[in-house]
């Protein structure tokens, strides 16, 4: 059995995370690179590494010291748009940790890889002593997402149910809120 560790990563850590990230929005989000919603993937020390109240975690496989997963967190709450107006009230910048990019090379998965990041990221806003909650989003058909998100948090909203906003379609998004304590 492999062993994997977690820790912060370092700038040296950058352009692995960031190949595990781009694998995940070309293979498991569908949407491809798109600059006004992953520029944090491209510039990860910036949104990550260098802010205060801010983190990026990386998983190592201790066979050959590769990344093979990510997790971060920022203190910006869900934007609107593209995400509901009241949703970005009710998650305001500032006050919430949000999730990102908790992302597993596909034959690493099935190991607890996402549970043990999401943890050590939830350690991370506890010890900030700044945030009053824990907010993220997901794609449904993700591979695996729902089910880790839906054992570690309660649905806020599905987008799968509501009607697009004029000029959006429907989406398979998915918000969760998580407990901080």
């Amino acid at each position: 059995m492999r062993e994997y560790s977690i820790r912060t990563a370092t700038d040296g850590d950058l352009g692995a995370a960031r190949a595990v990230m781009l694998d995940a929005v070309y293979r498991d989000f569908g949407t491809g690179y798109v600059p006004h919603w992953h520029a944090d993937i491209i510039d990860p020390a910036a949104y990550y590494l260098r802010p205060a109240r801010h983190t990026l975690l990386v998983a190592v496989d201790g066979t050959d010291g590769s990344v093979v997963a990510t997790a971060a967190l920022d203190a910006r709450g869900p934007a609107h748009p593209p995400n509901p107006r009241w949703l970005a009230e009710r998650y305001p910048s500032g006050e919430t940790a949000q999730l990102r990019r908790v992302c597993v090379a596909p034959e690493h998965r099935r190991r607890g890889l996402a549970a043990r990041l999401v943890a050590g990221l939830l350690d991370f806003a506890r010890e900030d002593g700044g945030y009053r909650s824990v907010y993220l989003h997901t794609h449904a058909h993700s591979p695996g997402a729902l089910g880790l998100w839906e054992s570690l948090g309660k649905i806020v909203c599905d987008e799968r149910d509501e009607p697009g906003e004029p000029g959006r379609p429907t989406a398979d998004v998915v918000h969760f809120e998580l407990p901080l304590l």
